[in-house]
């Protein structure tokens, strides 16, 4: 079960109730970095690949999370097109920080404060377990790909690039 869930955040608290096996890795966090997820798979040692960002576009004016992998980017056209839309953009920061209930660079797409459509890259599927977000900065919870699925309701699709 949870290692180190005792004080949570809404992420911990959202993986503890479902009573899914999880595990969390704290680590330093590297201030005014380019990309906190690549920061943080190199802190962890952890493969970018095996590494999930969240990100948030709002997709035909609703806003829609994307994980997919700190190695690669966001596809916004294929994300748009994996929840039958037709035209999407990245949100703005305040917006993804207020729906989200999180600061950027600790966005878990676990225990946000408004459901919203979520799709995760289907290279998650190849790993026994993935890394995201614990919900702020220089933590973060591995689980299997499948209670990241079930968790957030998300569906799987090819939105990363390389």
């Amino acid at each position: 079960m949870a290692k180190g869930a005792s004080k949570g955040t809404p992420a911990t608290v959202a993986a503890t109730r479902a009573g899914i096996d999880f595990r969390l890795h704290p680590y330093e966090v590297v201030e005014n970095t380019a990309s906190y997820g690549e920061a943080a798979a190199a802190a962890l040692g952890v493969a970018p690949e095996r590494l999930f960002k969240t990100l948030l576009a709002e997709v035909d004016g609703k806003l829609t999370v994307g994980v997919v992998p700190v190695a690669g980017q966001l596809d916004l056209k294929a994300l748009a097109a994996a929840v039958g839309g037709k035209k999407a953009q990245m949100a703005e920061p305040a917006a993804a920080e207020r729906a989200t209930g999180y600061v950027v660079g600790g966005i878990s797409p676990l225990g946000q404060r408004k459901r919203l459509p979520t799709v995760v890259d289907e290279s998650a599927s190849a790993f026994p377990t993935v890394y995201v977000s614990a919900g702020r900065r220089g933590l973060q919870i591995e689980l299997a790909p499948a209670d990241l699925v079930r968790l957030t309701g998300a569906g799987l699709a090819a939105i990363g690039r390389g």
